[in-house]
């Protein structure tokens, strides 16, 4: 590859810092877009959330993405898009690609990928309006791992 993803490094993330991670329907409504900033924008000011992670599949994804990208030019915070496979072309955020998911066969890649996700954060944010779908599998695994979990969907 003509470009540089960044492979998952555990000792530069560790320390204080406070991690947080997205899971929401593919076909969530843009329309949430505001509560979600406001959340994001709450756990950096109240909770001293400065690490994210984000997929690469969906519209909560890219919503997350979007206010992400808007407001790492006002706050100090860092976000990876983390990838559950090698990009075809170099992307203009950041990403990263989970040690290990290399040999994972590809169509368990991502379920991989989410679970590095939910293991490394502290908090989750999600939008699940129903109880079935990938969203719903890893914040139940969140929750059964004792992380925090924002549904803006309630």
């Amino acid at each position: 590859y003509k470009y540089h993803i960044q492979k998952y490094n555990y000792y530069e993330f560790i320390g204080d810092t406070m991690t947080c991670t997205f899971f929401g329907h593919s076909n969530t409504a843009l329309e949430i877009r505001g509560k979600l900033k406001t959340t994001i924008i709450d756990l950096i000011e109240n909770r001293s959330v400065d690490l994210f992670y984000v997929g690469d599949k969906g519209n909560f994804d890219k919503l997350a993405l979007s206010v992400l990208r808007e407001i790492s030019a006002v706050y100090p915070i860092r976000y990876y898009v983390v990838l559950a496979y090698l990009p075809k072309e170099k992307s203009d955020y950041p990403t990263l690609f989970p040690e290990g998911i290399e040999t994972v066969p590809k169509r368990f890649a991502i379920n991989f990928r989410n679970k590095f996700m939910v293991e490394q954060s502290d908090m989750v944010i999600s939008y699940i309006t129903r109880s079935y779908g990938g969203a719903v599998k890893f914040v139940e695994m969140a929750h059964k791992k004792k992380k925090t979990v924002i549904n803006l969907a309630e």
